[in-house]
């Protein structure tokens, strides 16, 4: 599955080395009274009108020119904190907003208040002219925000805003202090072991500490333990926990702490769902399906659910049966679907039914910016890269190599034909469900960058004369291998997983005919003695329709314009 870049949470970004999540502390404006009587009355909806027009140019002003202090009144608005977390915000805007005209009247008739309002409202009223969504604005809101204070937080919560008005500074080091006193001093308090948590989650960002991270980790167990939790802290506590567990790798414990959390709110589809993704991480599809039927059982238009069940069943090449669900869950456009890899494997799905729509779906992944380009739709790239599905030796700038290759052509087909006489165990099945029938054979040397066992025994001149190619031997996104295709067999149209390397093909045994390979829309044919080259991260097909076998060396280079930092720092594919 995926792509890394992670992450099943879209609202969280994590960095190359620890997470980072996004403090997104809304800026207010509040100011002093002033007598809300006299002059001419007029409706809520002319004062919404007069507040739109006011509210588009004063966010101009305020944002442009810098003309307020938010940090010196932040605090002014906290009479209208209608959640007790100790910041006035969004969510506390729209309930605002809801209570009765007479606020609006009171903020229209208070200059400094207008500040504020026309800076923050003047989002929500230009979306209720755009949008007409009057009625949604105007009435109270029904999604609340969580409550993360017990009756014991509550005494302390000036304590604990101070500690969590630095960490939202972007104060890390301080915040952590701050909160660290408080636990010192209130050990029984969960709020300010879960603010301990996240400003330990920050500093492991800031000092790209991996062990930082793991602090914050046990840091979230501890606050979720304690007594009197209430339910939005724990839920959002072990949340993170989880999140932060898989980024470290730990799945196992990422899983146990999902479950438990499925345990306690059962009712929680978000949960379930990703208690799934925790399965299909540890590569356990079959907890993993077991999850999503589930959901589907009370929740059968779930998206999310969908997508991932319809990837399930296209694992087990239940290829027509996993087309529905990738599709109406790609359809739903519910959060977690818009992912490459479900376009990847609807369109791959199509393909083998016969159904050339899946090109329509390669080309929403496009426009959705997941593929480079309706041709091109490897999921692990580097932006920029030169892409072009045919290459000439001389493009890529390994000429040497290809020199090599083609002069020592007859040694290395020998060795291969040795290996493959004396045991053809050594040759393994394809086992990435490619064919679509036939008999496809493999026999690798280097895989990531490195020798695989012993198999360089078998052909030690081959390997030898790879040696001195360290754009080769080195590549850890591609593999050096013999491939042998029998008659009567023809692989999927299909594309390579990174646009980081290009794959060069050395004929060796070469039937007179019936042996072709179509890259794009292009299709050529093997010459023995003779290196072919192609980017595989465009989509290729092959056919082998002769009377004999055919024998390749396939050899995958690092994009030439790759610097020599990259590949040493890309991942493993």
């Amino acid at each position: 599955m995926a792509q890394r870049k992670n992450s099943r949470n879209p609202s969280k970004k994590e960095g190359k080395t620890v997470p980072v999540e996004s403090k997104n502390g809304k800026r207010t404006e509040g100011g002093g009274g002033g007598d809300a009587g006299g002059g001419p009355k007029y409706s809520v909806f002319t004062w919404f009108v007069v507040l739109g027009l006011l509210g588009v140019w004063s966010s101009v002003a305020v944002v442009y020119f810098n003309i307020v202090d938010y940090d010196t009144v932040i605090g002014k608005l906290t009479a209208y904190d209608t959640d007790g977390d100790g910041d006035f915000d969004v969510e506390d805007a729209k309930v605002l907003l809801g209570k009765s005209a007479f606020i609006l009247l009171f903020a229209a008739r208070c200059s400094a208040c207008l500040m504020w309002f026309t800076d923050l409202g003047a989002f929500y009223l230009s979306a209720v002219f755009s949008s007409n969504l009057f009625l949604s604005v105007v009435s109270p809101a029904k999604k609340k925000k969580p409550k993360l204070l017990n009756k014991f937080d509550k005494t302390i919560k000036a304590e604990i805003d101070a500690a969590e008005k630095l960490r939202k500074k972007g104060k890390p080091d301080e915040a952590l202090k701050a909160f660290e006193r408080l636990v010192q001093q209130y050990p029984q308090s969960p709020r300010a072991r879960y603010g301990k948590a996240q400003a330990e989650d920050d500093m492991a960002e800031k000092l790209r500490s991996n062990d930082m991270l793991q602090r914050a980790i046990n840091t979230y167990r501890e606050a979720a333990e304690l007594p009197d939790v209430t339910s939005d802290l724990l839920r959002a506590t072990l949340k993170r926990r989880a999140e932060r567990q898989q980024f470290l790798g730990r799945m196992r414990g990422s899983l146990a702490t999902l479950e438990r959390l499925v345990q306690l709110f059962p009712e929680d589809i978000g949960l379930k769902n990703d208690l799934g993704v925790a399965h299909l991480l540890l590569g356990d599809n079959k907890g993993a399906k077991k999850i999503y039927e589930e959901v589907l059982g009370v929740a059968p238009d779930n998206g999310f659910a969908k997508v991932h069940y319809g990837f399930i069943l296209k694992s087990e090449n239940k290829i027509a049966e996993s087309i529905p669900y990738l599709k109406e869950g790609l359809e739903s456009g519910e959060p977690g679907t818009d992912d490459g890899r479900f376009y990847f494997h609807l369109g791959d799905a199509l393909q083998r039914v016969g159904d050339n729509s899946a090109y329509d779906w390669y080309e929403l992944g496009h426009k959705r910016g997941h593929f480079a380009s309706l041709w091109q739709r490897s999921l692990y790239n580097v932006n920029g890269l030169k892409a072009q599905p045919w290459w000439t030796a001389k493009e890529t700038g390994y000429t040497d190599l290809v020199k090599v290759l083609e002069r020592n052509w007859k040694t290395i087909r020998d060795e291969a034909l040795a290996v493959l006489d004396q045991n053809t165990g050594h040759f393994v099945p394809e086992e990435e469900n490619l064919r679509e029938k036939g008999d496809w054979g493999q026999y690798t040397l280097w895989q990531q960058g490195r020798k695989v066992g012993n198999a360089c025994q078998g052909v030690p001149k081959t390997c030898a004369l790879l040696e001195r190619f360290p754009e080769a031997t080195g590549c850890k996104r591609g593999q050096i291998k013999f491939s042998v295709m029998q008659p009567g067999t023809h692989v999927w149209p299909h594309t390579g997983p990174t646009n980081c390397r290009l794959r060069m093909h050395l004929g060796l045994v070469i039937p007179k005919r019936g042996c072709k390979i179509r890259c794009t829309n292009e299709t050529r044919e093997w010459e023995e003695g003779k290196v072919l080259i192609f980017d595989d991260s465009f989509e290729h097909e092959v056919w082998q329709e002769a009377e004999s076998y055919r024998l390749i060396f396939i050899v995958d280079v690092w994009h030439p314009e790759l610097t020599q930092h990259q590949r040493q720092t890309l991942s493993p594919i």
